[in-house]
């Protein structure tokens, strides 16, 4: 193990053998955003004003990296009029599209990549019925496919740093667009994430060495599950910064988020989030802290290589290459399930449901708590795909997995595509399902008005 002085100086070195000697140094940009960030306060300040006199509401579509961190703000800032989209559930959208005054309205299209297929069905639905560039602006990086498309269309595009991954692009273009919408100070956020940035120099007194010291630390002891509060959704945020820098080759550490401290595979941390502004370093502080604890578990913290199985088992489904996916069927269930659970193990359950049903959800993993000494996970579909996704398939063999299904209700269909949201979250569903299966996971699958 390197000595923590040397581990703080490689790391600010851009060193990418403190993990594999891989493209470790390419995605190292988020250390110095917060202050490259400070530079485009008044470019973000300048369209806010302009926008907020003409629109109410704002939507933000994205999912991911592009979308935890604008929900994690949007509860803490108490942001009523700012909503995130990241579900392709039938229900939701529709209710969603229903409640809006399109000509009051501001979507904000956030994807990285430029071709999330979430986001780009849900601009294009929303695009269809509105067809004001005016009411959409895009943030992606610079020469995506995004990119193209909002220019094309007349609407203003602001550009991500593309040395960053999406989970450590929080205090970044993806962050703090959404945030001044939602009417918060970004120089008080980012001072806040600038005095922890200086903070993480040097060994002593460093919060996100020691951090990062304690979760790797206790990885190799044997307590892989880190448990820490919710914190009013910044467990959201956490969960995919952990699960998907870590989980890979066959390790990692399991976010449980809400989850009980007590037992001997698991770590408690807290999160330290007494004011909204203190989400600044609160962010950084566990960037630092994730990009510690890999090093100690010897993985690129910065790729995701999993993540790309669900999503082409979805492709293969809904290109017609697999079985038609209409009802689902059920397997298995929730008692055989825990039956295969091995001292150590974690539940995972997965709920591509309505999100209007997450609490009904809840009362589930609530139940299945009382009835196993393992830690017990929950994530909505699609969202944990693009969050602790990468987790259940490239970390340690030790999850066991239950997906929840419901009724989608009547087709919505998705402009320029054969397909619409009920065939591509149904179609999201199997294709993880069956990429868990493939890896040999125990899997189960119940429907929702079966709980």
């Amino acid at each position: 193990m390197i000595a923590p002085e040397e581990l703080v100086e490689r790391i600010w070195e851009r060193d990418p053998t403190v993990w594999t000697g891989a493209d470790e140094a390419h995605w190292l940009g988020w250390l110095d955003e917060p202050l490259r960030t400070r530079e485009r306060v008044g470019e973000i300040d300048a369209f806010t004003r302009e926008v907020v006199t003409e629109v109410d509401e704002f939507v933000l579509l994205g999912m991911g990296g592009s979308s935890l961190a604008p929900e994690v703000l949007r509860r803490w800032f108490s942001a009523s009029q700012f909503q995130v989209l990241d579900t392709t559930h039938p229900k939701a959208i529709r209710r969603l599209a229903e409640s809006l005054d399109l000509e009051r309205t501001l979507f904000v299209v956030s994807s990285k990549s430029g071709t999330t297929l979430e986001t780009r069905s849900h601009y294009d639905f929303f695009w269809e019925r509105s067809k004001r560039p005016d009411r959409f602006v895009a943030i992606t990086d610079p020469g995506s496919a995004l990119e193209q498309l909002a220019r094309a269309r007349g609407s203003r595009v602001f550009a991500g740093e593309p040395t960053i991954g999406g989970r450590y692009s929080a205090l970044s273009m993806f962050g703090l667009l959404p945030a001044a919408l939602m009417s918060v100070d970004l120089d008080r956020l980012l001072a806040e994430a600038e005095a922890m940035l200086n903070a993480c120099h040097g060994a002593d007194g460093n919060p996100g060495l020691e951090l990062g010291l304690a979760l790797g630390r206790g990885w190799e002891a044997g307590r892989d599950k880190v448990v820490f509060p919710d914190a009013n959704g910044f467990g959201l945020w956490l969960e995919q910064l952990v699960a998907e820098s870590t989980g890979k080759q066959g390790k990692g550490l399991v976010p449980a988020p809400g989850e009980r401290p007590d037992g001997a595979d698991r770590q408690p941390h807290d999160v330290e989030l007494a004011d909204p502004y203190d989400l600044g370093a609160e962010f950084f502080r566990w960037e630092f802290a994730t990009a510690v604890a890999g090093a100690i578990l010897g993985i690129n913290p910065f790729d995701q290589p999993n993540v790309q199985e669900a999503k082409d088992r979805t492709g293969q489904i809904l290109s017609g290459h697999e079985e038609d996916v209409k009802g689902l069927t059920p397997e298995g269930g929730v008692d055989a399930l825990l039956a295969q659970a091995r001292e150590g193990d974690y539940v995972a359950v997965q709920a591509f449901v309505d999100p209007a049903e997450a609490e009904r959800v809840e009362s589930l993993v609530v139940e299945i708590r009382s009835q196993t000494a393992c830690v017990v996970t929950s994530g909505l579909g699609p969202r944990y795909l693009h969050s602790t996704g990468q987790l259940h398939k490239g970390g340690a063999p030790i999850g066991c997995f239950l997906q929840i299904v419901d009724e989608v209700g009547d087709e919505l269909p998705i402009p320029g595509r054969d397909y619409g949201f009920g065939r591509l979250i149904r179609a999201q569903a199997a294709g993880d399902y069956a990429a868990l299966k493939e890896r040999g996971r125990p899997v189960a699958r119940i429907r929702l008005e079966d709980v």
